[in-house]
């Protein structure tokens, strides 16, 4: 059956936080006392980035969290922790109910609703190493390797470093978190390069689309652009980019996002080519002279310009990429292929949603190629 009546809404961090404090871990001080256990709200979920809203109820939110045992108690107390969960926890916390019904969608999608028997709960009861590599393809509490950072989707990066701990009593989440909070330099420094990259190799389309009566081209360039100059401000601002849904809010929350959404927005709704380019030249120059104040680089000069001998504005975004990366000091580092991050290349949810698969996609784009003729 049903809640018949939701109450107000709570955002889903501090609703996860009240389940665990008040109803979960009371009952593992009385069924598991001597077991230690770290608890989270990490992982998927719009909570988990804070963006829920009243609208996130309808499927997979809710009271909901990780709970981690050591490796060698969870095929010995997991069963017994779920079950007791399943049989003791309260049927609502703060009115939302605790039990989970599906919905007949695929992918086994459930939704909050009221019970009268066992909870069916979404207390995930795992340990660390097998959480993190299962959602990561790696174990961050072990040296992390260029290949494992590159590898991992920057949403991935974000789930599993924001949300929140409730209690570390393994003392390794905490650590875990702390090691993935952000890219090495030199790593930071390739991520930024190949993102201004992605910029110079579209950003002379703008005009040409235009130049030659399509419009409509130049305004998909035009999006194209734009969401790869607010990934390079997350990226500039030390934060993963989100994907798509959420990439916008995660704007709005950096340094420039405030000044630069109306000036982005004005280039999305412009309707002639001439004052799309108008509103990009102002954000190139903004995001450049941000580039110039994190001091990463020697000064690169701001300042749009012709392309070539052709009558479009642009910033030859490619200057702050060979800045960059002449900065890093690894050669390692130095010598990856201009590509970067797995979803600096590959936009596909099939592929960016399954660690094995991007893991494979980013190793293969750091092979050696062949020499042909």
């Amino acid at each position: 059956m049903s809640a018949p009546n939701m109450p107000a809404f709570l955002p889903g961090l501090e609703l996860s936080r009240r389940f665990y404090t008040e109803a979960v871990r009371p009952l593992l001080e009385e069924a598991a006392p001597d077991i230690p256990h770290s608890a989270a709200r990490i992982g998927s979920g719009s909570e988990v980035l804070g963006f829920d809203t009243a609208r996130s109820t309808d499927h997979e939110w809710g009271p909901r969290l990780q709970l981690f045992l050591r490796p060698g108690d969870v095929p010995r107390h997991a069963g017994r922790i779920r079950h007791v969960l399943a049989e003791h926890l309260p049927k609502t916390v703060h009115g939302f109910p605790t039990n989970f019904a599906p919905t007949g969608e695929p992918g086994d999608i459930r939704v909050m609703r009221t019970t009268d028997g066992p909870v069916h709960h979404r207390v995930e009861v795992t340990h660390v190493t097998s959480w993190f590599t299962a959602t990561l393809g790696f174990d961050p509490n072990a040296p992390i390797t260029p290949a494992d950072w590159l590898a991992a989707p920057t949403q991935l990066l974000a789930e599993v470093t924001a949300g929140a701990v409730f209690h570390d009593g393994l003392r390794s989440l905490a650590p875990a978190r702390t090691a993935l909070s952000w890219y090495p330099h030199d790593l930071w420094l390739h991520v930024l390069a190949c993102q201004w990259r992605r910029i110079s190799q579209e950003e002379a389309f703008v005009g040409r689309c235009g130049e030659v009566g399509d419009e409509l081209g130049s305004t998909i360039v035009t999006a194209r652009i734009a969401r790869d100059l607010i990934r390079l401000c997350l990226l500039m601002d030390r934060r993963y980019p989100p994907y798509d849904k959420w990439l916008g809010s995660a704007f709005a929350r950096t340094t420039t996002g405030h000044h630069l959404t109306p000036v982005l927005t004005a280039a999305l709704a412009a309707t002639d080519w001439h004052t799309r380019e108008q509103h990009l030249a102002k954000a190139y120059e903004t995001i450049a002279c941000l580039h110039n104040t994190l001091g990463l680089t020697d000064r690169v000069d701001p300042s749009t310009r012709p392309y070539f001998n052709r009558p479009f504005r642009v910033l030859k975004a490619e200057r702050f990429a060979e800045a960059l990366t002449a900065r890093i000091s690894d050669p390692a580092i130095k010598g990856l292929p201009v590509v970067g991050a797995v979803d600096q290349f590959v936009d596909s949810t099939e592929v960016l949603g399954r660690p094995e698969v991007a893991r494979a996609a980013a190793e293969n784009m750091t092979k050696p190629r062949p020499l042909t003729r």
